[in-house]
Formats: structure tokens, C-alpha cells, sequence
């Protein structure tokens, strides 16, 4: 018995990666997940196949998890509120902006994120008129900050890599970091967030052989490694809860802090915001006097220093004291 007659010129169809890659995505967004048997019988391919085109989406910057069930199966999906998006188009002052803000990132030089950084404004570049790019390039230039006593992340890639593949999938990890002058110590740690201060690299998470909120910085991790059980980020978690009242990141008992700047220096004083929580009074003659309470001495005194001798510490008298 003969098979069915195609009509001259109509090749046979098949089943293109793109289109299998289309189903692929659409499956995974329509349920919690599925399993890679359950995507070979509903693509009608083999789970080679899957495996390979789960591989292709995550290269393709798709957000996939991996979820082992309680009966062994491992689930792929997206990460929650994961939407497919149009491709994102910017103006050129857009533009403009995202290169001036590439410029205050010199400090993640050899890191992934740099890596990331040049990815995309490759991309941005390969859409540009040549014109365009070299006047944005120009006006990045001119934007770049000036760096002293800059940290050199390359030497933590791997450790980075692994940070950001745990930050983005909520993977709880083990981390081994070793503080100041102590012995190096472990912690099962749901990591939250990365901060960057003052050039630095901190990370910022809960740690549960604390059973509280830790920062650390990223320079003293000795290893990180991601496990396979997931984490959500409360709802309430505050950036703000890892450095409390803090000056900076150093989390010490506040004190209520008053400090005079005088007229030489009051003008840099009050174009800034210095603590959430300040108050700011301007005295006879132009200085002015700043009034906020936070912890971390160390902090407060180096902030202090830089504007000597035009600074007096009215209080606390402990501070007025270490201070001079």
C-alpha cells in the first residue's frame, strides 16, 4: 500500500529546532514545569533532543531551573514572574545614559559581570551606525571616574560565577569565608542580593547557622558552592536590613551624631544627602551642622577625617574624643 501523495514542490515539513524551541518555551509557561520525558512525548522527540534544547534556551539567556521532586524526577521551568518579552529598543539619550553608567563600573574588571557588560554593548553597537557609537563612546570617556586603591576581582571569577548563577536561580549555597585574622569559617547561606560600596563587592543573604541576615565581602570568600535546593526571598526583605543604621555597612550600636563643617567646606556638605535620617542646620556665619544617628565609628571617623581641619565633632563625647 503506497503512502500518502505530496503535492509537487511542497517539501516534506519538519520539525525545526526553532519551532520545537517555540513549544518548548510555551510548555514551560503554561505550567509549574515539566519533566524532560514529558517535553520528548509532547514535542515528539527524543530526550537527547530535550536535553539539548533545554541547553539552547539557557544559552539564550531564558531564566531555567532545575527542581528534584520527591519521587526522584527533576522538574525544568522558568524562574517565577519569568515573562517573554519584545525585544527592547532605546533612544539615543537612553543610549547615552546606560554608556555613562558603564563607566562608574571599572571596579568589576575581570569579573563575569564585565563579561556581561561587553556582551551587551556589543550588541548595542551591532545595531548603531558607526557615527553614533563613537560619539557614545566619546561621551563615556568623558564620564569615566577616577579610581584610587581599586580592587582587583579577577582572581574571584570563578567564585563570582557561581554567585550569579545562585543569585539568579534563589540556589541555597555553602560558602566558606574567612574574616580578618580568624580561621575560615562554613555557612549554609540563602544568598540575596550583591551590594557594591565604596568599590567593593559585598553579599548580602541569610545565614542559617546564624539564623540572621550576614554581609560579606566578596574579597574573603574562599568558595562558594550552589545546591540543587531552592529559596524564596521573603516578601518584607529590605536592603536596608543588612546594614541597619549603619553610616555605611558596618552595623554598630547608633549613636546620635552632631558635627560642624565650616564655611570652607559647608557648600559640599549640604549638596549631599549623607543619611536618610539627617537634619541639617545652617549657623550664623555659613557653616552648618549635621545631626543623624547611625552606627559604625570606624566609618563616620574616616568620612570625618577627609575634611580636616575644617570639621569639629560637637557629639557624642566618645566620638568628640576618639575623633581628636
Amino acid at each position: 500500500m503506497s503512502g500518502p501523495v505530496r503535492k509537487p514542490g511542497k517539501p516534506a515539513k519538519k520539525y525545526s529546532q526553532a519551532a520545537r524551541l517555540h513549544d518548548v518555551i510555551r510548555i514551560l509557561k503554561a505550567r509549574y514545569g515539566a519533566t524532560v520525558a514529558e517535553l520528548a512525548e509532547e514535542c515528539g522527540v527524543t530526550r537527547r533532543t530535550v536535553y539539548r534544547d533545554l541547553q539552547a534556551l539557557e544559552e539564550a539567556g531564558y531564566p531555567l531551573t532545575r527542581e528534584e521532586q520527591p519521587d526522584g524526577t527533576v522538574l525544568h521551568g522558568f524562574i517565577s514572574e519569568f515573562k517573554d518579552t519584545l525585544p527592547i529598543t532605546f533612544s539615543l539619550q537612553e543610549l547615552m545614559t546606560l554608556y555613562f553608567c558603564r563607566g562608574q563600573l571599572a571596579f568589576l574588571r575581570g569579573t563575569p559581570f564585565q563579561d556581561d557588560l561587553d556582551a551587551i554593548f556589543a550588541r548595542i553597537r551591532s545595531a548603531l551606525p558607526a557615527r553614533s557609537v563613537a560619539h557614545l563612546e566619546r561621551l563615556a570617556e568623558a564620564a569615566v571616574p577616577r579610581f584610587q586603591g581599586l580592587r582587583d576581582y579577577s582572581g574571584k571569577r570563578e567564585i563570582l560565577e557561581s554567585l550569579r548563577d545562585a543569585l539568579l536561580r534563589q540556589y541555597r549555597c555553602k560558602i566558606l569565608y574567612a574574616p580578618p585574622r580568624r580561621e575560615a569559617e562554613e555557612y549554609l547561606f540563602d544568598p540575596y542580593t550583591l551590594l557594591f560600596f565604596k568599590d567593593s563587592l559585598y553579599l548580602g543573604g541569610f545565614a542559617h547557622n546564624r539564623g540572621a541576615l550576614r554581609l560579606f565581602l566578596v574579597d574573603r570568600l574562599q568558595r562558594v558552592e550552589p545546591g540543587a535546593e531552592r529559596f524564596e526571598v521573603p516578601e518584607d526583605f529590605r536592603v536596608e536590613d543588612l546594614t541597619g543604621s549603619a553610616f555605611g555597612l558596618i552595623d554598630d550600636a547608633p549613636m546620635a551624631v552632631r558635627v560642624r563643617f565650616a564655611p570652607e567646606v559647608a557648600h559640599l556638605i549640604r549638596e549631599r544627602t549623607w543619611h536618610p535620617d539627617q537634619l541639617l542646620a545652617v549657623e550664623k556665619g555659613c557653616s552648618v551642622v549635621l545631626s543623624f544617628d547611625a552606627g559604625g565609628e570606624k566609618e563616620i571617623l574616616s568620612w570625618l577625617y577627609s575634611y580636616i581641619p575644617h570639621v569639629e565633632v560637637l557629639s557624642p563625647p566618645e566620638l568628640k574624643r576618639t575623633f581628636a
